[in-house]
């Protein structure tokens, strides 16, 4: 089993000025498997699952039920409690231990959906704990060659060609078995079939339907369904009204919790400085990637997904104010990605397949922008830098600069 150091290090890091950290991200991510191995360096640890039932009838009988933790030294316990979230008080309640037992133990809250989502009332956790997400595996992690952020901050264009065969290995297994652990260990394309097949319709029939009253499962399984297919492009929800013969407003729900449940996440378009630019279109991406049958989409997705882990956990760590967007304006000229900082633009990033020359639009928009661009392939053994106005774009492997991100 991958050991998910990259993860453990963030945890450490937050778990030295807060001792009650919240782990979320997709279903089948590692959660728990991770916070076990957190477990690993502490004397004294408890684990709690709402999901089990002698764990719940213990919970009523006792809601301080880790207090009769049996310990091997005076050191500080680790109480683990997994989807605590599904406890319709949950936030009242770990309010009230934090404030009662903060000092005295080291807690971990981990659930499969986004644990600021399950109750819209009861008294507020602000400054109680610090969050982080945990997501399926990215090459970022897997190439184990992360640079500092400020050494990022400072030239996103820095690159090597390094270890530069194995990440290409580690890409072409996560383009065909996707980033979540059990496909992706078990390196086989039928133990992925089986996987994919059956993990949208758990989540939907059980997470979503659980916490959500949705009337039509079947019709949300079909909208999950088309969306491979609509990979790369701005999303037309009246296109898709029109295909399940539903309403706007029904689509539109059903997107926000594929997202809200992590099956998948949208990006907005950059306006600022950008003349004639679309306003208000979302592009969609998957967490299972290998869904998307189309090579040139699918490689979009995966890029996507590195760079969305990536300022999701700079901004989890207090980095920035980061955002992922991509850029689109009324002539159809479009870059994939931009990331901004602090609502300004940082860097420009297209992901290109096999082209070797920057595209136009990443010309223009650089020249408008006046940040680095990066160029990604799907292929390749080198890179190069070019030259646009002052300004350098890089072209590389997407496997080779995505292993570097912080």
């Amino acid at each position: 089993m991958y050991n998910r150091s990259y993860y453990i290090n963030i945890w450490q890091e937050l778990a030295a000025e807060k001792s009650m950290i919240f782990i979320s991200g997709p279903r089948q991510a590692g959660k728990t498997t991770l916070s076990k191995l957190i477990s690993r360096s502490y004397a004294n640890t408890y684990y709690f699952n709402w999901d089990i039932a002698e764990h719940r009838a213990l919970f009523f009988s006792n809601p301080a039920f880790f207090e009769g933790i049996k310990r091997k030294d005076p050191s500080t316990p680790l109480i683990i409690l997994d989807e605590i979230h599904k406890y319709k008080n949950w936030k009242n309640y770990l309010k009230g231990i934090y404030d009662q037992f903060h000092e005295s133990y080291q807690f971990i809250v981990s659930g499969s959906g986004r644990l600021d989502i399950y109750q819209k009332g009861g008294d507020s956790l602000a400054g109680r704990y610090y969050m982080f997400h945990l997501f399926p595996f990215t090459i970022a992690e897997l190439g184990k060659r992360n640079i500092p952020i400020e050494a990022f901050l400072e030239d996103p264009l820095q690159i090597d060609m390094e270890q530069a065969t194995k990440n290409k290995e580690i890409w072409n297994l996560l383009a065909g078995f996707s980033g979540f652990p059990e496909p992706y260990l078990s390196g086989k394309a039928t133990t992925y079939r089986r996987w994919s097949n059956t993990y949208s319709h758990q989540l939907i029939r059980e997470d979503i339907r659980d916490i959500v009253d949705i009337k039509s499962v079947s019709d949300m399984e079909t909208l999950y369904i088309l969306l491979p297919s609509k990979i790369g492009s701005p999303l037309s929800i009246p296109s898709l009204t029109n295909d399940l013969k539903v309403s706007y407003n029904t689509v539109r729900n059903w997107l926000d919790l594929f997202e809200r449940f992590f099956l998948g996440f949208s990006i907005p378009t950059w306006t600022k400085k950008i003349g004639r630019a679309i306003q208000k279109e979302r592009k969609f991406y998957l967490w299972d990637a290998p869904r998307v049958k189309d090579a040139s989409a699918r490689f979009e997705n995966m890029v996507a997904a590195e760079l969305y882990r990536a300022v999701t956990l700079w901004n989890d760590m207090g980095y920035g104010d980061f955002s992922l967007h991509f850029v689109k304006n009324k002539e159809k000229q479009e870059v994939d990605f931009l990331i901004a900082n602090s609502r300004e633009p940082f860097l420009l990033v297209e992901a290109k397949m096999a082209d070797e020359q920057p595209s136009k639009s990443l010309l223009i928009f650089q020249r408008a922008l006046n940040v680095p661009a990066v160029q990604l392939t799907s292929e390749g053994d080198s890179y190069k830098l070019v030259s646009n106005e002052g300004n350098k774009i890089l072209i590389a492997p997407a496997y080779q600069w995505l292993s570097q991100l912080p």
